[in-house]
């Protein structure tokens, strides 16, 4: 059994993830944004599931969590599963809080991102990106870049697992209730590729549609720009992955 990180777990593909993760029987670190939405995660920590509290928007909360986790006992994998749809926050939550916790946590050894396919839209150029969330930031482009940090990692840390998933559209509070797709099927594969020992959930690099291995943008494999992506990141953050 592993222990493993799920990001944004207090409602939606979150959630899920981590309670069928739970009922798999694994240990489960789970994840809120402030104590109010902490005090919903009860029902999971009263089966076990050890709960982090901070604000994925402010820097100096990523900071806090990842040390708390560090100062815990060893993860196995963390899934990168927080992310807002629109406003300022976008930048700071779906890409500067993800580089932060690979950059910071020890020992996980294998990490799964959540994608989209609205990374296709993606404009591979950081510049003029606002990183700090002073005016609201692309989603299209933020999912980009979540997916070529994980192409990145793939390739940096080979005794890492590093996947990037597209769960679909799915009827969350962020996909909203008109969503098309499968809301089960939404988390299976990030949970798998956390978890399972399966052949096909042991290899990196990959970017997953429910279960299936499937070509991303162009730009998320050009090396170039996973290295110009992950300098900006180092220079905003002041953290060399």
């Amino acid at each position: 059994m592993s222990r493993i990180l799920v990001t944004g777990s207090a409602d939606g593909l979150g959630r899920a993830a981590a309670d069928s993760l739970l009922s798999a029987g694994h240990e489960v670190v789970v994840h809120a944004r402030n104590p109010e939405r902490a005090a919903g995660l009860d029902a999971l920590s009263d089966r076990g599931a050890h709960v982090v509290v901070g604000d994925f928007a402010e820097r100096d909360a990523v900071r806090r969590v990842a040390a708390e986790l560090n100062d815990g006992k060893p993860l196995d994998a963390v899934i990168h599963n927080a992310g807002v749809w629109s406003g300022p926050a976008v930048m700071p939550v779906n890409v500067i809080a993800p580089y932060l916790v690979t950059a910071l946590l020890r020992g996980p050894r294998r990490l799964v991102y959540l994608s989209s396919s609205s990374h296709f839209d993606g404009r591979p150029s950081t510049d003029g990106v606002d990183w700090r969330g002073g005016k609201a930031g692309s989603y299209s482009d933020s999912k980009l870049f979540v997916t070529a940090l994980a192409a990145a990692v793939a390739r940096l840390r080979p005794g890492v697992l590093s996947n990037a998933v597209d769960p679909g559209w799915v009827p969350t509070k962020m996909g909203g209730p008109n969503a098309p797709d499968d809301l089960e099927l939404g988390h299976r594969t990030q949970e798998w590729l956390a978890s399972s020992d399966d052949p096909q959930a042991l290899t990196t690099g990959g970017y997953w549609y429910y279960g299936e291995q499937l070509e991303p943008h162009g730009s998320v494999h050009d090396e170039d720009f996973q290295d110009r992506l992950l300098r900006t990141l180092a220079e905003e953050t002041g953290t060399v992955l």
